[in-house]
Order: C-alpha cells, then structure tokens, then sequence
C-alpha cells in the first residue's frame, strides 16, 4: 500500500523586544536563574498584565509580511493547564480571536503553505535537572517573554518541504526583525505534526505532534522517523493514538510523552484582566512603512539589476546578515558578478566547513573590498586570491597588497612581456598548433595552458588568449 504523509507546523517565535509581554522584566538571554523574574513572572496576589505595544507591533509586521489578515478585533484568553513552571496555572494567550489569520508562504516551485493562524501569548519557564540535589529546580526567567505562534495548514506532504517552510519563515522573521532566529536559545522552535493516509483517501489520519524541536537537521530526522512508524504501525494492524511526542537527537527516535489535549481540555475563556486588543488601520499603515523589501523581491531584484542567477540571489538573501553584507560591498563599486561568487563559493565554503555565520568571519568588510578590487583590476589572478584569501582567513591582520607583492603574485599584463612566451610555447608545441589550425578548440586552450605554466601563472589569462590568438592567425 502506498501512503500519504500530511504535515502541519506550529512554530513558537520569540519576539524582540526588550522586556515581557505582561510586564517590565528583561527578556535578555543568559541571566542567572530566576533574575529575570519580577513579581508577574512569579504570579504573585495582586499583580496585573499590562500588553507590550512592541509584541503587538512585531505581530502585525510578521502578518504584513505573510499576507495575513490582521484582526481589526482580538481577544487574550487564559489558556488552563498546571506545570510547575507556569506559576499562575495558566497561560495568557488567543483562542477564538487572534491577531493574524489567512496569511502563507511559498516553497520550491511556487507552493503554498497557508498559514492559519498566528497569535500572541506568553511563555512559561524552564524545569532545570541535574543541578539540585536530587531534585528539579524551576527557572522562570523565560516565563512572560512574548510569543508569536505560527500555525500553519497541514499542506505539506514530506519532511523536504516541512524544511523548507520551516527554513523560509526561520529567514524571514530575522529578515523583517521580529525574532533573532537564534535556535540554540530557544528563540524559535517548531512543533510538528505528523500524519499518514492511504493514497488517494480524503480523510486525514490521526496526527502525532513532535514537540520542541529546535534545529532544522533534528526536525527532518524527526519528521522521517514519525512517518515510517506510524507506517508500520499501520501495517501491523495497530491503530494510531493521537499524542504528543518527544525526538530524542541520540537516538533518532521518537517517544509518547502524553496523550494529546484538545482545546477543551484548556478550558479557554477570556482573561478579564486584558482588554480587547484593537488594531486601526493607521498602526498597519504606520508599520507597513517600516517593512522593507521582502525576501523574494529581493531575489527578483538581484537577478535583473545584477544580472545573477537564481541560485546565487537565493543564497545572498538566505539571510539579512548576507544581503546585507552583500550590499555593503557593492557600495563600494565592486563588481556584483565577482563579489556574489566569492561570497556564495570561497567565503560560505571556509563558513560552512567551520559552522560560522557570516557576522563570525575573520576576514572584515575592507579587506574584503580590497581583495576584490585587485582581482577587478587584474592585479592578481583569481587563483592568486584564494592565496590571499586563506592567508586572511587564518590571519586577519595580514595586508593585502604587501601579501600580493611579497608572495610574488602581481599578474603579468605588459604585453612585451608576454609575447615571447607565447612565441616559445608555439615554437615547442608544433602538435597542438597542428590541431588548432585543423579545428580543435580544446588544442588552443592546451597552448593557453602552456603559457601560463610557463610564466609560473602570473601572466593575464585574458592577454595571454588574445595575443595567442594573434600569433597563430599570422601562421
């Protein structure tokens, strides 16, 4: 039998602003326990919530981006469940009323992820093991950092495009500044959920939510692992239980943690210590002007100005950081074909291979202009740059132009000077001039190599094929 995967992702969305959603405590990341608990966070008697506008702004420029209906009219609602980390025994979040409904993104060959809703409400804090003596510690410097949660369709049909999705709207709230992305502090985490159908049924089969999951390589594990259980499952005659599950990285699995809630098990109702929150038409104007071009403009925009290919533009907008960067250098007058494969080849390779963002590299923004301009004026070759390139990776103080001159890597382009080689290299390959007189393209790069090996790869390639050229025409 074949079967259908169905997936849909919940994705939680840390905004940036400086403080909590109800309340004036630091949401900065690092602090000692409990340091950043003030007396909301700890659900003392008495205390109220009081909205950050900022959370609310981020919100509606997240639902701009995504083309998403922004509720005029929302409501906050106490979402009940007790974990020791929640001090209040409820959650401050939206139900019936969010702020953004409708909005989507688009993956690979233009398909769309409909985005079904996106709310804002607070997150809990964090059970610590492992610390205290036998016991668990509660840290609730998390509790109250805003939240978006993004929920989308169950329209994707394998972990591939789960990824993308995923990776997609990872770039764009960092693009558009309402989150920084960072994974690792649990600043934007996915929960997944996982179904499979027969080909061809309508009916969807009954889903298992991956909870928590926080780097894009544990998701696509996690993802392929749920689907071929749940298979087999199947296959044996068993029946699925719907529940929510927890991937265990070591060992590539994934385990029941509990049965899954319905909504009624929350016992939604709205918080009466929260007005409605009411959004005019005036503040979405106001943000959308803050907005900025988009991703995929972007792209659209790099290959018709700059004539790049598609696959470059993507990689140079895969990230703010790399535009940006990317922009900060083309400012300088550099030539945007040469600097877009140095960035997408030499520097994403020595990054990808030391697990760095382009904000880590060693080799800085002027350094950089400079060694692009030297191969722009035929100072050096391409290849003599990488030389250069490496000497800067593991040296940031080097100095370009005294590398280039010490190193004896100033290309040849005196044209006196490279005409007796090429005279050489005729007189010694008789053969290859033969061939190259018959037709043979291939013949006349051959001979192209021999002067640059004869002239230890300093002479211009450029100079050296044009007074080839002319040298054989008079023959």
């Amino acid at each position: 039998m074949s079967w259908d995967i169905v997936i849909g992702i919940e994705t939680h969305v840390q905004l940036t602003t400086q403080t909590k959603i109800f309340s004036g405590a630091s949401t900065s990341f690092g602090m000692p326990a409990n340091e950043n608990a003030c007396l909301v966070s700890l659900a003392y008697p008495g205390t109220l919530p009081v909205l950050n506008k900022e959370a609310v702004k981020k919100a509606i420029k997240f639902g701009l981006a995504v083309n998403a209906d922004i509720a005029e009219h929302s409501v906050f609602a106490r979402k009940n469940y007790f974990y020791p980390d929640l001090p209040k025994g409820y959650q401050i979040s939206q139900f019936e009323l969010p702020v953004l409904n409708n909005g989507f993104l688009t993956i690979g060959d233009n398909k769309k992820i409909r985005i079904l809703r996106a709310h804002l409400e607070e997150d809990a804090g964090k059970s610590v093991h492992g610390i205290l003596n036998n016991q668990t510690g509660i840290d609730l410097n998390r509790a109250g950092t805003p939240l978006l949660e993004i929920v989308t369709e169950p329209d994707m049909n394998s972990a591939q495009e789960a990824i993308a999705y995923a990776k997609k709207l990872h770039n764009l709230v960092q693009w558009i500044g309402v989150c920084d992305g960072n994974m690792q502090e649990g600043s934007f985490r996915c929960d997944v959920n996982v179904s499979v159908k027969p080909s061809g049924y309508e009916k969807l089969g009954t889903r298992r939510e991956i909870k928590n999951l926080n780097s894009f390589r544990n998701m696509e594990q996690a993802i392929n692992f749920e689907v071929n259980w749940q298979i087999e499952q199947l296959e044996d005659g068993n029946e699925i239980v719907q529940s929510t599950v927890l991937f265990n990285p070591d060992t590539g699995e994934t385990r029941a943690m509990r049965s899954k809630e319905e909504a009624n098990d929350y016992r939604y109702f709205p918080d009466p210590d929260l007005l409605p929150l009411k959004i005019t038409q005036e503040d979405m104007d106001d943000i959308r002007s803050t907005l900025g071009e988009l991703p995929e403009v972007s792209i659209k925009r790099l290959v018709k100005d700059f004539k790049l290919n598609d696959a470059d533009a993507s990689i140079l907008t895969s990230n703010k950081q790399t535009y940006d960067f990317f922009q900060s250098l083309i400012s300088e007058g550099l030539d945007p074909k040469i600097t877009a494969n140095w960035i997408v080849g030499n520097l994403f390779a020595k990054l990808n291979d030391n697990e760095l963002s382009i904000n880590d590299s060693p080799i800085n923004k002027d350094q950089f202009v400079l060694l692009i301009r030297r191969i722009m004026d035929k100072t050096i070759s391409n290849n003599a740059a990488k030389k250069i390139f490496e000497l800067l990776w593991d040296n940031p103080k080097v100095d370009v132009d005294q590398s280039i001159e010490s190193l004896g890597l100033k290309q040849v382009s005196d044209s006196s000077a490279i005409l007796p080689l090429v005279q050489e290299v005729i007189a010694n390959n008789q053969v290859m001039v033969e061939q190259f007189k018959s037709g043979k393209d291939k013949a006349f790069n051959a001979l192209v190599g021999q002067v640059m090996k004869l002239s230890k790869g300093k002479a211009n390639p450029g100079q050296v094929s044009e007074i080839l050229k002319d040298e054989l025409n008079k023959l």
